[in-house]
C-alpha cells in the first residue's frame, strides 16, 4: 500500500508519464509516449499493459524513472536503457557494442521459416537475432551464427545461451573462405543482415552515436561487403540452397543485379510493410 507521501501528484504515474512524454517529444524522440511507458514498465517490472492499474511510484522508483527519461531525452537508445530488445517474440540482451535488432528484419525471418531448410548459416549475426529466432522456431535445424566483432560476440553468446543453446557461434570474418569450409556445398539456407547503409546517408541520432558504425555503414553505396558475402554464400550453399540478404531501401535494384553476377537464379527483391525494398532472396544454381 502507498503512503500518503507516495501518492503526491509529483509521483503519480499519469503525472510522471505526461511530463516524460513532453520531455521526450521536445528532444525529438519519435515515439515519446510509448518510450515513456516502456521505461515506466521497466522501472516497475510490470508489463506495459498493466500500467493503468499502477497508482504511484515510490520516491526511489520515481527518481530512477526520471533519470532514465533524461538519458532517453539525450537520445540514448531505449533498448540500452532497458537492456533488452524484442524480436520475433523473444527478448534479446543488447547494449553498447552490438547492433540493436529492428522489427523490419522479422520479415526476413518469416520468409526463412517458410523454407524447407535444416542446415542454416547466419552471417554477420550481431546480437544473434536472426539465428536465434530461426532456431527457436525450428529446433530440428542445425544453425550456425558467424560474427567477427569482439564487442558484439559477448552479446551473441549471451543470447544464444539464454534463448537457443543449440546454435553454434563461430568467430570470424564472413568473407573468409576458411570459415565453415567443412560445410561448403552442404548448407540449405544462408541468412544475412550485413552493414549496408551508405556512408553519407542520414541516420537517427541513436544510430549515429550508439550503434557500432562497423555494423551499419558499408562504403559509399552501402554495398561494400555484398560481393564478399555473395561469394561466401555461394560456396556454402548446396545446389538449390537459398540466400536471403537484408539491404538498404536504396538497393532494391542494385543488390539483385549484383547477385546475378554470381551462381544464383530466381533473384527476387522483397518489400517491407511500408512497401520499401527490404531484402533480396536467391537460389544457388549448380556450377
Amino acid at each position: 500500500m502507498h503512503s500518503v507521501e507516495d501518492d503526491t501528484p509529483e509521483r503519480e504515474l499519469p503525472t510522471l508519464l505526461a511530463a516524460a512524454t513532453r520531455r521526450l517529444a521536445a528532444a525529438g524522440v519519435a515515439s515519446p509516449r510509448v518510450d515513456a511507458e516502456l521505461l515506466a514498465s521497466h522501472v516497475l517490472s510490470v508489463p506495459r499493459g498493466r500500467l493503468p492499474v499502477v497508482r504511484a511510484l515510490t520516491p526511489e522508483q520515481a527518481s530512477l524513472f526520471e533519470s532514465l527519461v533524461a538519458r532517453r531525452a539525450a537520445r540514448v537508445p531505449l533498448q540500452h536503457l532497458t537492456g533488452e530488445a524484442p524480436f520475433y517474440g523473444l527478448s534479446f540482451a543488447v547494449g553498447p557494442g552490438v547492433f540493436i535488432p529492428r522489427f523490419e528484419t522479422e520479415l526476413l525471418v518469416e520468409w526463412a521459416l517458410r523454407q524447407p531448410a535444416f542446415r542454416v548459416v547466419d552471417l554477420c549475426s550481431g546480437s544473434g537475432a536472426i539465428a536465434v529466432a530461426f532456431a527457436a522456431n525450428r529446433p530440428s535445424a542445425t544453425v550456425v551464427a558467424v560474427e567477427r566483432s569482439p564487442a558484439a560476440l559477448p552479446w551473441l553468446r549471451r543470447n544464444v545461451a539464454a534463448l537457443a543453446p543449440a546454435v553454434s557461434v563461430v568467430e570470424g570474418d564472413v568473407t573468409d573462405f576458411s570459415i565453415l569450409s567443412d560445410v561448403d556445398g552442404l548448407v540449405d539456407l544462408v541468412l544475412c543482415n550485413p552493414p549496408y547503409v551508405p556512408i553519407s546517408a542520414p541516420v537517427d541520432v541513436e544510430v549515429r552515436d550508439h550503434d557500432p558504425a562497423s555494423a551499419v555503414f558499408a562504403g559509399a553505396d552501402g554495398l561494400a561487403l555484398m560481393p564478399g558475402i555473395a561469394a561466401r554464400a555461394a560456396a556454402l550453399l548446396r545446389p538449390g540452397g537459398l540466400l536471403a540478404i537484408e539491404h538498404d531501401d536504396t538497393q532494391g535494384e542494385s543488390l539483385p543485379a549484383l547477385l546475378r553476377g554470381f551462381p544464383f537464379a530466381d533473384v527476387v527483391d522483397h518489400a517491407d510493410l511500408a512497401g520499401r525494398p527490404r531484402f533480396t532472396t536467391a537460389r544457388r544454381v549448380a556450377d
